[in-house]
């Protein structure tokens, strides 16, 4: 039976964080990593569908969602950071084993909590989020130019069209078989974090923080050849963000893989939701679900 998704918010480190959460408390955890320029509002289907089972984290990152936007001289928008406030909410919780579910921003949060605590990671999927630069294509270019001159009006004009409300529908709707599927509340919910005093500032400067992920793509790629992760790819393969390329590039480095590609765009839950859940549902069932349960009764939260 499905469990009610609960919504919570905690102080970590002095900001307040919006979180998600469904599922037996006793069951493993997944803990499902938001992307840009979206929130946990994107986990909502899949948590639904998960929560008979398995353990659901979904928080949002400051800035993001229903978390806390503290004022940029006050608060340092960066990966590094985000990863920082996301171990902290696991301490929060006394959740100390869990699968991670990265896509686009929750990737190198993501890898950094991996590489950091290896021990702590029972499996890994992944969602169009690489760290590979091969999977950094044209889309990219911009942001790349930004990354030479922090002060280039052409580059930050342009990353500030990917969320300006026709930005925001595009990615939503690129490269989706069916655009009629794809619900307009999500482009809508996501403005209204979007257009917050500041906002559009932290969005510019977390493109130019990105160079520090792709710094440590060497780093992360070496923690999936020592690690070796279980890990599961389900990638909509015609995303323009990350392409399907980015996906191909894991083969290199990782031994339990297994490998789904999809017909669709960047955020392949609202278009192939149903498919993807059920996937998921088959690896985590044959990689964690066996874990016998601490306590012998399976508590809801």
């Amino acid at each position: 039976m499905k469990n009610k998704t609960h919504y919570h918010s905690a102080e970590i480190s002095g900001v307040n964080i919006f979180y998600r959460e469904a599922g037996p408390a006793n069951a493993p955890v997944l803990l499902l990593l938001h992307g840009y320029p979206t929130s946990s509002h994107m986990y909502r289907n899949l948590i639904n569908d998960l929560s008979d089972k398995y353990h659901l984290i979904a928080p949002d990152y400051p800035g993001y969602g229903r978390s806390e936007q503290p004022p940029m001289a006050d608060f340092e928008y960066s990966f590094a950071n985000y990863a920082r406030i996301i171990e902290e909410l696991l301490q929060h919780l006394h959740i100390e084993k869990f699968s991670l579910y990265l896509m686009d921003y929750g990737a190198p949060i993501g890898w950094t909590l991996a590489s950091k605590h290896p021990e702590r990671i029972e499996s890994i999927i992944v969602q169009n989020g690489c760290c590979y630069e091969e999977g950094l294509e044209t889309f990219w270019d911009p942001i790349k130019a930004l990354w030479k001159d922090r002060n280039d009006k052409e580059a930050i004009k342009a990353c500030q069209s990917f969320h300006s409300p026709d930005g925001l529908k595009w990615q939503y709707t690129h490269h989706v078989p069916d655009e009629s599927i794809i619900s307009p509340d999500n482009w809508e919910i996501d403005l209204r974090h979007l257009q917050r005093p500041e906002n559009d500032n932290i969005q510019i400067a977390l493109f130019y923080d990105y160079q520090n992920n792709v710094k440590q793509y060497p780093k992360w790629q070496e923690y999936l050849r020592t690690a070796n992760p279980e890990m599961l790819i389900v990638y909509g393969k015609d995303d323009y963000i990350f392409p399907g390329v980015g996906a191909e590039a894991f083969k290199k480095d990782v031994k339990n893989l297994e490998f789904h590609l999809y017909p669709t765009g960047h955020f392949a839950l609202e278009s192939f939701g149903d498919e993807i859940a059920a996937t998921i549902r088959n690896f985590l069932d044959r990689k964690v679900g066996d874990r016998k349960l601490d306590g012998a009764l399976v508590q809801s939260v």
